[in-house]
């Protein structure tokens, strides 16, 4: 029977030999860098621009492929296909930057009017479209091809349509000698109209003038037809001669009628005084 000592000795004796069995077995397990597991067979890899078509056994080394159109393999791999090649949507904002090749992945930019909001190795996978400030903003910062457009809205008293860098300030009517018609917004400016007469006074003066005119004009037709049955009496020639004074006296009264009332209408507006000077001239030649 064996002493403690002994014993001791000889489990000590077996950890070794047994560790000394796996540390074999993972150094025989691990590949070299340019090589590839296959079950259990340590095989080189492919160059870029390849992939494995066939795997290496004992006996023969591995089979390579070059990548087809479209695909790419940028190193080398013991991959059994390429991986497809990036493709650059202008329907999401990106353009191609540099193409795809067997060895390289396609880049991608953003087209005009958008940003990059995911870029990676110089290139950028996700746009988005710049902001357009609202009426009532203003271009703070105009967008890139890295940032956004930043807006700011415009201050009392200035306004903008949204696709100023700055605001403007409202228009001073009474400044320029105009009546204030329509006050500026934050998006609108102000608006001004020449001073004029009150529209109750204008209205107040064109009314009663076109009931006078129309009050006139019924009582010239009465006259003139109840002159027609008196002219039915006398004979057809006495008739055609009155029929022709009357209808100049009617013209006559109805010119006369409608230059009054041009001229009250006219008279209202102080500015008009060559119109007014016109119109009664007009009524001295009728």
């Amino acid at each position: 029977m064996l002493s403690s000592n002994a014993q001791f000795l000889f489990i000590i004796y077996l950890v070794l030999f047994h560790l000394n069995v796996i540390g074999n077995a993972i150094a025989s397990a691990k590949c070299r860098r340019a090589e590839y597991r296959v079950g259990g067979e340590c095989c080189p890899t492919c160059p870029p621009g390849m992939y494995v078509s066939r795997h290496c056994t004992e006996f023969r080394s591995t089979s390579c492929a070059s990548c087809t159109e479209g695909t790419f393999q940028d190193g080398d791999n013991g991959r059994e296909q390429c991986f497809s090649c990036k493709h650059c949507d202008a329907g999401l904002g990106l353009k191609v930057k540099k193409s795809c090749s067997s060895t390289s992945d396609a880049v991608c930019e953003v087209l005009d009017g958008f940003f990059c909001s995911d870029s990676n190795r110089g290139g950028c996978r996700a746009a988005q479209r710049h902001t357009v400030c609202s009426p009532g903003q203003y271009i703070g910062l105009t967008g890139t091809a890295d940032k956004d457009t930043e807006c700011f809205h415009c201050t009392d008293g200035t306004f903008s349509d949204g696709a100023s860098s700055s605001c403007q300030s409202h228009t001073k009517c009474d400044s320029e000698g105009l009546k204030l018609m329509t006050p500026g917004t934050d998006s609108t400016d102000s608006e001004c109209g020449e001073h004029g007469p009150h529209a109750g006074l204008v209205a107040g003066i064109v009314i009663p003038g076109v009931i006078l005119v129309m009050a006139l004009m019924a009582l010239i037709i009465i006259a003139i037809h109840r002159k027609k049955k008196k002219a039915s009496i006398h004979g057809r020639n006495q008739e055609k001669k009155e029929t022709e004074e009357q209808e100049m006296e009617v013209t006559g009264c109805v010119s006369v009628c409608v230059c009054l009332v041009v001229c009250v209408v006219v008279s209202s507006s102080p500015p008009e005084r060559t119109q007014l000077q016109s119109c009664s001239t007009g009524l001295q030649s009728s």
